[in-house]
């Protein structure tokens, strides 16, 4: 992003763009929202200072998505082990509240232990397929890096819209295995791991395609601003 600042804290339609994401999982009904925080994490911190429904834990050193959500087990399992976690990025301002409806309404309703909400895209370059088996049922979570060629025609991708049962979540955390190239560890290995011990794995198509537009250069931040901005517009 070619600046010191966080990028969680870019503006998007003048708010950080974590801002977003926040408001979406209170619009739910999230009991508790915490944030994960790394480079910067006192200026996150400050950011939401006014805000007493965000708590934070630090993630030091940062090791992956799956050590991500590790480091904030003490803090999530003070509260009702028996419910559900949501798992979003902090960098996805675009995300709307219905699709988190959607996502939670499969999930409870199919009793699964995790459901993912994808997306159908014309261009997946970069993002990771899923992979259904012969019942279109879900089957894994391929890495582009790690696609087939057959794999990677696969249009339905992964923008990382997660909800786990709380405990499954935390128990399925605890077995993953450092990637052999990164040496980090990742939440997309989490639903193959609970689908290899017999639990239930769900996957919604509900994430519209302009949905995710990832940030990571001043253009793309730029892009979804616009696109934002041109959504509160059209709903003012």
């Amino acid at each position: 992003m070619s600046s010191d600042l966080p990028k969680v804290l870019h503006a998007v339609a003048d708010r950080p763009m974590v801002a977003w994401v926040v408001d979406a999982c209170r619009e739910v009904g999230c009991s508790r929202i915490i944030l994960v925080v790394g480079h910067g994490h006192e200026q996150v911190r400050a950011a939401f200072d006014s805000r007493p429904d965000v708590s934070f834990t630090l993630q030091q050193p940062q090791l992956g998505t799956g050590h991500a959500v590790q480091v904030a087990e003490s803090v999530v399992l003070t509260g009702d082990v028996a419910g559900d976690t949501l798992i979003l990025a902090g960098d996805g301002p675009l995300i709307h509240a219905d699709t988190l409806r959607t996502l939670i309404a499969r999930h409870r309703d199919t009793h699964a232990a995790a459901t993912l909400a994808t997306a159908v895209i014309d261009d997946p370059t970069g993002y990771g397929r899923i992979v259904r088996d012969d019942d279109r049922r879900f089957a894994a979570i391929v890495e582009e890096k790690n696609c087939t060629e057959k794999q990677r025609a696969i249009r339905e991708v992964n923008p990382s819209y997660y909800c786990f049962a709380t405990r499954d979540l935390f128990d399925a955390l605890g077995l993953l295995k450092r990637d052999a190239h990164s040496g980090e560890y990742y939440i997309t290995d989490v639903p193959a791991i609970l689908l290899d011990q017999g639990k239930r794995v769900e996957v919604v198509d509900a994430v519209p395609p302009r949905d995710v537009l990832s940030i990571n250069t001043p253009e793309q931040l730029a892009e979804v601003d616009r696109i934002l901005r041109s959504r509160l517009e059209s709903v003012a």
